[in-house]
């Protein structure tokens, strides 16, 4: 690489996001030497994460559209929601919307590796591992400084990593839910093949996502609950966890008969960075969101579908100003039916059982069922 190299657009974060926007941008158009994606990480590291991450239907499309479709993955056919210890339910089923699958349980390892090889055949190849140590925005663009010193100048930075919450710098709206997500794999011994459930209970929402794999595990799983009894969980002898996770979920699947390794982390909304005319922040990087609904990478990935489309035309504050604009709507619609769901279903009250009697109404209400449905898969659409 020269002293300073000169790109349209650098992408800081070679996550599932950060590539997708890249590969996109190539097959629009834009040179791949004109595309820099800076990575801390080194690519194995990724390849070999083993969470699982929900991908909508929508996010499959676009997938394709990258070629970076099909992967190793489990389709989800049905969501099945509740709420613990009220009456009330609501199920939403592939076959009301005509579409193969609601979505897609995969292992995050197997995404990026799908990105990366879509990415090398547009001709993009990722600088890592490589961290920006400093940037300097001008009139004409922004020039980057790597921490091996390398120096970078583009037309317009995206900011694509993330990180979790209680790591990253504070944005506009931000809230601890003071809650710990205890996540693991799973196995029943009557599962329901292709069928998702989302339980919400007093500590928060208990969801279990379909996902066969080679560790004979049937279901992902994602127990959002209190700091303190997240520790207790992670200290129980398998035995002990599986018992109390029967009795926070029930018996619609028999029995919880095996775990495998668990591990948590923390919860909370940090979102609306702040952008200038020449950075923009998409997916985590722009808005870190509570899992209930798994709507965070799906969210990043429609993101980073129309900052393609626009910077594509032209690498520069216009596009990043249409952008703010477009995705307005998609964004803060997400931000608020999560941030709201989190907090309305995570305690005990009176009003509980109104909000379980909301669950069978809205099952009984096809429209306002559907409506569910199509943001789930698809987001808000203009």
């Amino acid at each position: 690489m020269d002293n300073t190299h000169t790109f349209d657009v650098a992408i800081c974060g070679a996550g599932p996001v950060g590539m997708a926007l890249a590969a996109l941008l190539a097959r629009r158009g834009m040179d791949d030497k004109r595309i820099g994606l800076i990575d801390a990480r080194a690519l194995g590291a990724a390849l070999s994460d083993p969470r699982s991450i929900a991908l909508s239907y929508g996010s499959r499309l676009l997938l394709e559209e990258i070629g970076a479709w099909p992967l190793p993955a489990t389709a989800i056919h049905q969501v099945h929601v509740s709420r613990r210890g009220h009456f009330g339910r609501s199920l939403i089923d592939r076959g009301e919307h005509g579409v193969e699958a609601l979505g897609y349980v995969a292992r995050y390892g197997d995404l990026v590796s799908a990105l990366s090889a879509a990415c090398e055949r547009v001709g993009v190849v990722a600088i890592r591992p490589a961290r920006v140590s400093a940037h300097t925005e001008r009139a004409d663009g922004v020039g980057l400084t790597l921490d091996d010193g390398r120096a970078l100048d583009a037309a317009v930075v995206v900011q694509a990593e993330g990180g979790v919450f209680g790591e990253q710098d504070a944005r506009s709206r931000t809230h601890d839910y003071r809650q710990t997500a205890v996540i693991a794999r799973i196995s029943a011994s009557a599962p329901l093949a292709h069928r998702a459930y989302e339980r919400f209970t007093g500590d928060g929402p208990l969801a279990l996502l379909p996902q066969d794999g080679a560790d004979g595990h049937q279901y992902a799983l994602v127990w959002c609950v209190r700091p303190e009894r997240a520790q207790a969980l992670l200290a129980l002898d398998d035995p002990a966890f599986l018992a109390q996770l029967g009795e926070a979920f029930g018996q619609r699947l028999g029995r919880f008969t095996a775990t495998g390794a668990r591990s948590a982390y923390r919860l909370g909304l940090n979102a609306e960075p702040a952008a200038t005319k020449r950075t923009v922040a998409i997916g985590n990087a722009a808005q870190t969101l509570h899992p209930v609904a798994g709507q965070g990478l799906n969210l990043g990935l429609r993101d980073a579908a129309v900052l393609a489309r626009l910077l594509a035309r032209e690498a520069g504050p216009a596009a990043l100003s249409a952008f703010a604009g477009e995705r307005q709507t998609d964004r803060k619609l997400v931000v608020e039916l999560t941030d709201t769901m989190a907090r309305a279903f995570a305690h005990e009250g009176p009003g509980q059982a109104l909000l379980g009697l909301s669950l069978g109404l809205l099952d009984a209400f096809n429209p306002a069922k559907n409506l569910l449905g199509e943001w789930m898969m698809f987001g808000r659409r203009r």
